[in-house]
């Protein structure tokens, strides 16, 4: 009788643990799935904003004869956001795309024809919309893996993470120089 009773207490004891652990396992999934969304949605922002910067450039190039460097390196900032590997690739090149975005349209403040274009401002108003999505679609990004870092690294949660080889995931950061105040240069003739 002692037997049956130390078999079932171990049998229940199996289970537990056995449940315990794919709780562990899915919650984990969960958030790794989270993660991959929260960047998926992020990209459709990226690129309804890749998609909208041609339709700037070509509006501002016919008003702005002077800033021709500024909408080349808009063009090559976009480039570069598309050319991009990683989250931290990705995090530089559209900081410096922003970056570029906000010098162009305070320079369109000079050219009062241009700022008076109705294509021009549906396009600045569409990319600044896009902007505040996609910042707070950074925000959910960075939350989604800090908490998968966190429960990663947390036990009893570690063990399981180290058994299915789960590594830690790069937060979305901006360099230091996007921080800086943009820098803005009028190239008028003399």
């Amino acid at each position: 009788m002692v037997g049956i009773i130390a078999l079932v207490a171990f049998l229940f004891l199996v289970i537990g643990v056995l449940f315990y652990f794919v709780s562990i396992y899915n919650g984990l999934i969960r958030i790794s799935r989270n993660i991959d969304k929260s960047w998926a949605n992020i990209d459709v922002l990226l690129k309804q904003r890749h998609d909208e910067i041609p339709k700037l450039v070509k509006v501002c190039e016919g008003y702005m004869q002077y800033e021709r460097d500024t909408l080349e390196k808009i063009t090559a900032a976009r480039t570069a956001c598309l050319g991009a590997k990683s989250v931290g690739e990705s995090a530089k090149a559209e900081g410096e795309l922003s970056k570029m975005l906000k010098t162009l349209f305070a320079v369109a403040e000079n050219y009062p024809d241009l700022k008076a274009n109705q294509n021009f401002m549906q396009l600045q108003q569409r990319i600044s919309y896009l902007e505040n999505q996609i910042a707070d679609r950074r925000e959910l990004y960075n939350d989604s893996v800090n908490i998968y870092n966190i429960r990663i690294h947390q036990i009893p949660d570690m063990f399981v993470a180290q058994m299915l080889q789960m590594k830690s995931r790069e937060l979305f950061k901006i360099t230091e120089e996007e921080r800086g105040d943009v820098d803005i240069k009028f190239d008028l003739p003399k």
